[in-house]
């Protein structure tokens, strides 16, 4: 008796290519213009924390501003890099998937 998912299965080496090739795709086009977003992104809002560090007149309003400009370059270049990351890690990711099921 033969069943049509047994057939389907062991027809292509890789059972779980079919579902993840997609999303693949998907991540390795979305990461390249999110860099950029999070690149324009954080400018930006570096350039409006940094204004609000200028204008800042009283001691406490000064170190607050300051401290939220620290947190938010440190917050953004750490998306930087995870988006990075997970750029270059894709195609070493791809072929673990690929050795370990195959």
């Amino acid at each position: 008796m033969n069943y049509g998912f047994v057939t389907l299965l062991t027809a292509a080496a890789n059972p779980f290519e079919t579902v993840s090739t997609p999303i693949i795709e998907l991540f390795n086009m979305a990461l390249t213009p999110a860099l950029g977003i999070v690149g324009a992104l954080g400018a930006i809002y570096c350039i409006i924390l940094g204004a609000k560090l200028a204008k800042a007149e009283e001691p406490q309003d000064r170190e607050k501003a300051k401290q939220s400009l620290k947190n938010a370059i440190i917050g953004f270049v750490l998306i930087f890099v995870l988006i990075v990351v997970l750029k270059i890690g894709m195609g070493a990711m791809t072929s673990w998937m690929n050795s370990a099921v195959g």
